[in-house]
């Protein structure tokens, strides 16, 4: 793993011997995908990132840059830069990238660190998705198998805790209310990282909401919240926009 991998686990084995530390402070683990579209059952990953962070500081980020087998659509590579051209010479085949993605998560997750994934319900599900296209062991059946540490949403989170305040809830914007620089919007190991550094800041800000629980405590709130926020907004959709509407309440992965 190197150096760097290994003092993160260093840090990680000191922060869950000292009862006064909470989850916030300790080792986090940045995950986020740039993609084709979305649509999680549909789109193919482009790009994706893991970044290790101690306290909201980066240790070890590695990164993917795949070849997705279909045109990446103007809209998207719009959005994260990434052309055609670039994928097919510049990118690894999606089977083996996708299962090293899938193996690095379960990895640390088995071993005690958090996975930060902001809408982790898109990234986690394309993952998942992708996996099973190319003939992998899916994801939702590894983390059957191996959730230690849960799954941490910093947009559930702020739905949760900061419900009333209008606007936007995308990263951006998020990264703006709790004073978080994103220095390169839609470049993977950038939204990985703030989305860290989104969640250190709503556990030192809500401490009794979110920032106390213990992991395991904080997974199943996050699984409530969620379950309540896609209530509310499929009957707001059927209220207002589409009686059929239908918002899918599984939370992290679908």
């Amino acid at each position: 793993m190197g150096e760097l991998g290994n003092a993160a686990r260093s840090a990680a084995g000191a922060v869950r011997t000292a009862a006064a530390v909470r989850w916030w402070q300790g080792p986090l683990i940045g995950f986020d995908l740039e993609t084709t579209g979305t649509d999680p059952a549909e789109s193919r990953i482009v790009t994706a990132a893991l970044v290790e962070a101690v306290g909201g500081i980066p240790v070890r980020t590695t990164r993917w840059l795949l070849d997705p087998g279909v045109p990446i659509p103007e809209q998207a590579r719009a959005i994260h830069g990434i052309s055609d051209e670039q994928a097919r010479t510049r990118g690894r085949p999606p089977g083996a990238a996708v299962e090293e993605m899938a193996a690095a998560l379960c990895e640390r997750l088995a071993e005690g660190t958090p996975v930060v994934a902001f809408n982790a319900p898109f990234d986690l599900s394309l993952l998942d998705a992708e996996l099973r296209r190319h003939g992998r062991v899916a994801l939702a059946e590894r983390l059957a198998e191996r959730l230690v540490a849960p799954v941490l949403d910093p947009l559930v989170i702020d739905r949760a805790v900061d419900r009333y305040r209008k606007g936007s809830r995308g990263l951006q914007r998020v990264c703006e209310v709790y004073g978080v620089e994103l220095q390169d919007a839609h470049e993977a190991a950038s939204d990985a990282l703030a989305a860290v550094r989104v969640a250190v800041a709503l556990g030192e800000r809500y401490p009794v909401q979110a920032g106390e629980l213990s992991l395991s405590a904080l997974h199943e709130q996050q699984v409530h919240w969620y379950r309540e926020w896609a209530e509310g907004f499929q009957a707001w959709l059927r209220k207002d926009k589409d009686p059929q509407a239908v918002v899918d309440a599984r939370w992290p992965i679908r």
